[in-house]
């Protein structure tokens, strides 16, 4: 993967951008390599929230087959496992025979995140299978989410290489230490 971050903070938000080797970042940040093959294919902002989607470079947010879907959640501060209750929630009435797996839970950085995996065997709107793969991160100053979603199922590589990816996903903070940005990025 492309040594590509996304810094979203709070005073200064930025959908996608290169990160030279010392970044200054500011507040509460979201940090997430851009996958190699991928371009930011939509992104929008209001209020409430920022939501950026991320596509291989051959396909469009209106014909996919993989996207990476990024979402910030202005100064929210609800719990990730209420988060994936609700969404389990909300899949489960949209596509019969859904399945919620929780993958992980805890804290990263000091900040509480749940790692889950949603499956859909037959998603009416589209007429394909659903795989999606979320983490949600509970920051100070906001609620992240970062899914990868598949319409088919993924290949056991595929499964490997985007939980290792999410793993990588996380939220610093450069107001203290308790949430501290990596070395060189402050």
């Amino acid at each position: 993967m492309l040594r590509l971050f996304v810094a979203l903070s709070l005073t200064l938000l930025t959908a996608l951008a290169l990160a030279p080797p010392a970044v200054a970042f500011e507040n509460e940040n979201l940090l997430l390599a851009m996958p190699k093959g991928y371009k930011p294919d939509y992104n929008a902002k209001n209020a409430r929230g920022l939501i950026t989607e991320i596509v291989p470079q051959n396909q469009t947010v209106k014909n996919w087959t993989e996207m990476l879907t990024v979402q910030i959640f202005f100064c929210s501060k609800q719990a990730p496992d209420a988060f994936r209750e609700r969404i389990a929630r909300d899949w489960a009435k949209a596509c019969k025979g859904s399945s919620l797996h929780p993958l992980a839970q805890g804290k990263e950085n000091g900040y509480p995140f749940a790692v889950w995996m949603l499956a859909c065997p037959h998603n009416p709107k589209t007429g394909q299978p659903e795989w999606t793969w979320f983490k949600a991160i509970q920051g100070k100053d906001s609620f992240y989410v970062v899914q990868k979603a598949f319409k088919f199922e993924p290949a056991r590589l595929q499964i490997i290489e985007w939980t290792r990816y999410l793993k990588g996903v996380t939220v610093c903070d450069t107001r203290g230490t308790e949430h501290r940005c990596p070395a060189g990025m402050k």
